[in-house]
């Protein structure tokens, strides 16, 4: 059996360096790993494999940055190219990027069968690029691969039941997996910061970054949350650049920046931290397990389950309830979160068996 797996955005090497771990302990089947080259740079890609053990990917495309439609359809044109010549059993695709969509794509087009990690998260909010990549994806695959029960909801209340595993979340294996590696980063000593008396802030998605009017509120606000407590961001590419479009620069000095980070130093910076103010899911998910308290600047979110169990609340961009959540996190007044069901570090072994069982 070969199995080809597509990735190319961080979260993408994040969930798939256990599936290649568990992989390995089946000789007859052969993984091809493709990585589009959709984040390219040194952080963003290579010191990511490296620090994961990822095997070094078998092809890769070169993409880069691009508009939405140009990415999408240079990485279609390369990935049918590696597909016809692999010939694989299976393609596997993570996530909710354009790496994902363009895979998907191709693949059912060439009638191979396909396998989505992280399927039926839905967020209902048709303006974020990665909802509609998500619900294609999931109407074109054979195997799908659920990290929490509303996401099952959400595929039946869409006509998709068969080939559904609840099976966990992936990502949290590798947190799990990676923790102890992480203690001995000295991100803490380089930046200067104690533990336990930091925020971390993540912030890029274009409904907080693209408006200026909404990126400079966000950062006043940031600006008064930084009087009571120090936060550190490792900026995003594309945060530096809107706020250097819009003029916004001096907005940063109340922040306490950083190039982004490779991902056990972000996991080092993350456990440590007193507070999260974040608008990625997947960090959602992890200060979940981190027991760190998270504020997630959206108005809402796919993984409703970080909210069901306490690990974060959804403010949006609202000044009063941001400021709220904060003083409430830092008063130490909310209750320590719980442990979604299946977050267990086993999930890529979940996963794994079911593949080898559907073949």
């Amino acid at each position: 059996m070969k199995i080809l797996s597509v990735v190319g955005a961080r979260p993408n090497f994040m969930k798939i360096a256990p599936i290649a771990d568990a992989l390995k302990a089946h000789e007859d089947v052969t993984h091809f790993l493709v990585h589009t080259g959709q984040h390219y740079d040194e952080n963003m890609s290579k010191l990511f494999f490296d620090e994961l053990g990822i095997p070094k990917p078998d092809v890769n495309l070169g993409v880069g940055a691009g508009s939405q439609s140009q990415q999408t359809a240079e990485m279609m044109v390369e990935l049918e190219k590696v597909m016809i010549d692999q010939k694989p059993d299976l393609v596997l695709v993570v996530g909710d990027c354009n790496s994902a969509l363009a895979g998907a794509i191709v693949a059912s087009k060439l009638h191979i069968k396909l396998a989505h990690i992280e399927a039926g998260l839905r967020s209902f909010n048709w303006q974020m690029p990665e909802e509609i990549n998500r619900i294609v994806v999931d109407k074109l695959s054979n195997l799908l691969f659920t990290t929490e029960h509303s996401a099952n909801e959400n595929l039946k209340k869409e006509g998709i039941t068969e080939g559904v595993h609840f099976v966990g979340n992936v990502m949290i294996d590798t947190l799990l997996n990676s923790l102890e590696k992480a203690e001995s980063s000295k991100v803490l000593e380089a930046l200067n910061l104690e533990a336990k008396n930091y925020a971390v802030l993540t912030m890029h998605r274009p409904g907080n970054v693209d408006k200026k009017e909404v990126l400079e509120g966000l950062l006043d606000t940031l600006a008064e949350i930084s009087k009571n407590i120090k936060i550190v961001f490792p900026i995003h590419p594309r945060t530096k650049k809107m706020v250097e479009q819009f003029g916004l620069t001096e907005k940063l000095n109340s922040l306490q920046l950083t190039e982004p980070l490779g991902y056990l130093d972000f996991l080092k910076l993350n456990s440590n931290a007193k507070i999260i103010l974040t608008d990625s899911g997947g960090i959602q998910e992890e200060s979940t397990i981190l027991k760190v308290p998270c504020v997630t600047l959206r108005g809402e979110t796919e993984r409703p389950v970080t909210v069901e169990v306490g690990g974060s609340v959804v403010v949006g961009q609202d000044r009063g309830k941001i400021l709220s959540a904060v003083d409430t996190f830092l008063n130490g007044t909310a209750p320590e979160p719980g442990v979604p069901e299946l977050w267990d570090g086993k999930a890529a072994e979940r996963i794994v068996g079911e593949i080898i069982k559907n073949a």
